[in-house]
């Protein structure tokens, strides 16, 4: 079977910087290559072709290919991450950071995520660059299969957006999605859902409206533990 844009599929992949893994949906693979990382779900993925779900060069590479069948793509850093960028190079007072500064530690700064690369007395040289900006990258993937299902769909969309499963049901148009409690504090998902909402409308058919069902249940109460009487001795 083709694959079109479009379509929504089941991706497993593998991707790589001079041989060296630094993705990759094979929890197997990741383990075997030092690439593992705890809470990370090494299942498929499902994106739309077509939907800038991932990278430009593997979401072109995809279309018209067979589900199934195992390719490789090679993808230059116009298609990837684009090159790097010598003014995204900040250097900052160390008095700004919450924390004493060390080279290779992740910060974040005005919604950029950057690196420490060096300090020099009171100052810390941040790098702003996506860590692959300026790579050329390797895949190895296959298309699993087509997903048809609306709900599974609309499932795949929050995920991405958001980072989370949710459980989700779609009646007569109506996509109800049950939150847990407590998710205004997520900053993701404050982030991604209006994105979310907007692909499930414009990418999945028969979806007339979205309801996000946040609910919270009242904690049950603990009875008292019976105090016991010493025996007098």
């Amino acid at each position: 079977m083709e694959i079109k844009e479009g379509d929504f599929v089941r991706l497993n992949y593998t991707g790589s910087v001079d041989g060296n893994i630094f993705d990759t949906t094979s929890e197997e693979l990741a383990k075997e290559n030092d690439a593992f990382s705890e809470g990370k779900d090494y299942e498929p993925i499902v994106i739309r072709i077509g939907g800038n779900h991932v990278i430009p060069g593997l979401d072109e590479d995809l279309a018209g290919k067979e589900a199934g069948k195992e390719y490789e793509v090679t993808i230059p850093p116009e298609k990837a991450y684009g090159q790097r960028d010598n003014t995204l190079v900040k250097s900052l007072p160390t008095k700004e950071f919450k924390e004493k500064p060390t080279v290779g530690m992740r910060v974040s700064s005005e919604g950029h995520q950057g690196v420490v690369v060096n300090v020099i007395g009171k100052r810390a040289v941040v790098d702003f660059n996506h860590m692959l900006a300026g790579k050329t990258l390797d895949y190895k993937y296959t298309v699993e299969g087509v997903v048809e299902d609306a709900v599974e769909k609309a499932k795949a969309l929050f995920k991405l957006f958001a980072n989370r499963d949710f459980e989700m049901e779609l009646n007569d148009g109506v996509l109800t999605v049950s939150l847990p409690a407590g998710i205004t504090y997520d900053q993701r998902w404050m982030m991604g859902k209006g994105m979310a909402v907007y692909q499930a409308f414009e990418y999945v058919d028969g979806i007339e409206e979205i309801v996000l069902k946040e609910t919270f249940k009242k904690p049950e109460k603990k009875e008292p533990e019976p105090v016991e009487n010493a025996e007098e001795n």
